[in-house]
């Protein structure tokens, strides 16, 4: 047999197992999918057998981002954050340019550090960062930047990355009550007017906004307080009040207590308000929550001549 013969079959050799190689890569890939189908199926009412199947397809082809995002929903619904930050680890190393990756992940540890591991707030910033890097108009990015700034004592950041988060979607409620009481904790209450009479005229009443909208009108009670402003403490609650309904004990008394000291004093509704606030937050369970508020509100019921219960 001649070098070249040799060299040819050697060659020829070579081109076999890297067909086979292929071929075989091509079934992992294929199997992957349907594991990955499979998991699809069961994942509403199975989360762990689904978790098993992204699993296995995981380990036929690692290299399928889309199956990793999937396993990290399924973590995600059985609410094991960390091996959701994992696994979206995972995902970003394939897909790096995939900033929905980076903020799942950086999502998952703020979950983590949430559950008690304050570490996490540190290591959930630089996912986010990289998020924004990949997309700059990735609005949840910024806030939980911020979130995880403030976390870590990093106010200045937390204050720009929330303004930013704000900045790229002003429709989204949750956003503008954690601005809102930074402001007020630095007692920057122009900053922190701004910012909650802007979402209040933004953000529309729902029942999916209505908590983020009590949030904001709370914290104007607050700004105009600190201003010793009685007619803007009132209108900030009586605007509380529309949205919160009865889920909020404290708006009567926090409104009947400002009727009480205007000058002059609204008798009548201060008292109406105390008294169904003493009734319903200062007795049984919730009495010790507001031992404070109960113990004030008796007072002024008394002083403005009303009968306390």
């Amino acid at each position: 047999m001649t070098l070249r013969s040799v060299s040819k079959t050697a060659m020829c050799a070579a081109g076999l197992a890297a067909a086979l190689a292929a071929a075989a890569c091509s079934r992992d890939h294929i199997e992957a999918i349907n594991l990955a189908n499979e998991g699809d199926r069961q994942v509403k009412v199975n989360v762990e057998g689904a978790i098993q199947k992204y699993e296995q397809a995981t380990q036929l082809d690692p290299t399928n981002h889309r199956i990793l995002h999937k396993l990290a929903n399924a973590y995600e619904k059985k609410e094991d954050w960390e091996k959701m930050a994992s696994t979206m680890a995972r995902a970003a190393q394939v897909a790096p340019d995939f900033a929905s990756y980076w903020f799942r992940r950086g999502y998952a540890l703020m979950k983590v550090a949430e559950a008690g591991n304050a570490d996490a707030y540190e290591q959930a910033k630089e996912p986010l960062k990289q998020c924004v890097a990949k997309d700059a108009n990735y609005a949840e990015c910024y806030h939980f930047l911020a979130e995880a700034s403030l976390w870590t004592d990093d106010m200045q950041n937390a204050l720009v990355n929330y303004t930013n988060a704000i900045a790229h979607n002003p429709t989204v409620a949750y956003f503008y009550p954690p601005l809102g009481e930074a402001y007020v904790t630095l007692k920057f209450y122009d900053e922190a007017d701004k910012v909650l009479s802007e979402g209040t005229r933004l953000i529309l009443p729902s029942e999916k906004n209505n908590s983020n909208l009590y949030g904001m009108y709370v914290l104007l009670f607050e700004v105009a307080q600190a201003r010793d402003d009685k007619p803007a403490m009132v209108a900030a609650m009586e605007r509380a009040q529309e949205v919160a309904g009865d889920s909020h004990p404290e708006i009567a008394f926090n409104l009947g207590s400002t009727y009480a000291v205007m000058e002059p004093p609204r008798k009548e509704k201060a008292v109406r308000l105390l008294s169904s606030f003493t009734k319903r937050a200062c007795r049984g369970a919730n009495a010790s929550k507001f031992k404070e508020q109960c113990e004030t509100s008796q007072s002024l019921i008394q002083m403005l001549g009303g009968k306390v219960d």
